[in-house]
């Protein structure tokens, strides 16, 4: 009897002894699974905001006019240049909602009408929000900046915007 206690002792130590050292060579759970890769900045025109025939800043912009594009914009984005955003383009002038899920980003989102003037600002908006941010009236494009943009250059309703691709 004794024999088979002192097996059945061993056979579970050595057991033991396996899980512990797989464990402690195991690797820490955030390395388990790859950060995303950064999404850089394209440049892909320069947007002016203009107030009478006075520029008040221009920035260059990414332009996201296919649907993917557009249903994608800044999500997943961990930076955007101080001078960068993304200028939407949609096909009509209605009431336009965007959400900040998968955002981490703050942002200011510009809605503009079909006739380059500014329909309304959200400012500020929060980050990973799952909560709609939408046009007080019928917006034709929206350029996205990064928070607190609005403020540091004084854009109000009465503002256009200019764009051009390059």
């Amino acid at each position: 009897m004794p024999t088979r206690i002192h097996a059945c002792f061993l056979a579970a130590a050595l057991a033991l002894t396996l899980a512990v050292g797989c464990t402690r060579n195991a690797p820490p759970p955030e390395a388990a699974a790859p950060e995303a890769p950064e999404i850089p900045f394209r440049r892909d025109g320069a947007l002016t905001f203009l107030r009478g025939a006075d520029t008040l800043v221009a920035i260059d912009i990414e332009i996201a006019e296919s649907d993917s594009a557009r249903e994608r914009g800044l999500m997943q984005r961990a930076s955007l240049p101080e001078r960068g955003g993304m200028l939407f383009l949609f096909p009509t002038n209605e009431v336009q909602s965007f959400w900040m899920a998968n955002t981490p980003l703050s942002l200011d989102i510009i809605f503009v009408g079909a006739d380059s003037q500014i329909v309304s600002i959200a400012k500020y908006t929060k980050p990973l929000s799952p909560n709609a941010v939408a046009s007080a009236g019928p917006a034709r494009y929206v350029v996205e900046t990064r928070a607190g943009f609005a403020d540091t250059h004084g854009l109000s309703e009465t503002d256009r915007v200019r764009w051009r691709r390059e």
